[in-house]
């Protein structure tokens, strides 16, 4: 596995991997939209279905100097490849603001179900952490819902550290605190 910046050359197969999901949330896959001149676009399906949309979606998602959503952070997008097959997606937020704090945390990141089980979760945060360490980060906070086992298992084999349990404000779910230190 192989932790890609996004690419049009998987485009079929991340709308396969999107579609996976079956609306589920997709964490470390941002949101179909992007911010130009101050206006907030949306991006629909029938747009992501063509070539030149999906290209432009990838060019916004690649571009480090792109408007951001307001109240959103600096972020890198990654793409997990498989064997020429998008895999998942993982997103480096290079500051925390008052809602990554509390539930977000740096990284993001999310497994197409038919991917799942193979490591790769684990694999796309080992090769994140270099990337936090480049943009001056010392420590990185990794989230996980409470009932996440697999995702706890996967921080904690990157070194993460437990450091507290918090009720989600957006919906009270409890969330795991881990601090990876680089």
């Amino acid at each position: 596995m192989r932790l890609i910046p996004p690419t049009t050359r998987l485009h079929r197969s991340y709308l396969g991997g999107v579609d996976e999901f079956a609306g589920a949330r997709r964490d470390g896959d941002g949101l179909w939209q992007w911010v130009e001149d101050g206006v907030t676009h949306e991006i629909n399906r029938e747009e992501m279905e063509s070539e030149d949309g999906f290209a432009r979606f990838v060019a916004r998602r690649t571009d480090p100097d792109r408007d951001l959503l307001p109240g959103w952070v600096p972020c890198t997008f990654f793409w997990m490849e498989q064997d020429g097959e998008y895999a998942g997606s993982l997103a480096l937020r290079h500051e925390l603001n008052e809602f990554l704090a509390a539930e977000g945390g740096h990284i993001g990141y999310s497994v197409r179900p038919s991917a799942r089980r193979r490591g790769h979760a684990t694999e796309a945060l080992r090769q994140s952490l270099p990337h936090a360490r480049a943009l001056g980060l010392d420590r990185v906070l990794v989230t996980c819902d409470e009932t996440n086992i697999a995702s706890a298992r996967t921080i904690e084999a990157n070194g993460g550290v437990l450091a507290k349990t918090v009720e989600a404000a957006s919906d009270g779910r409890l969330v795991r605190h881990y601090w990876i230190a680089l």
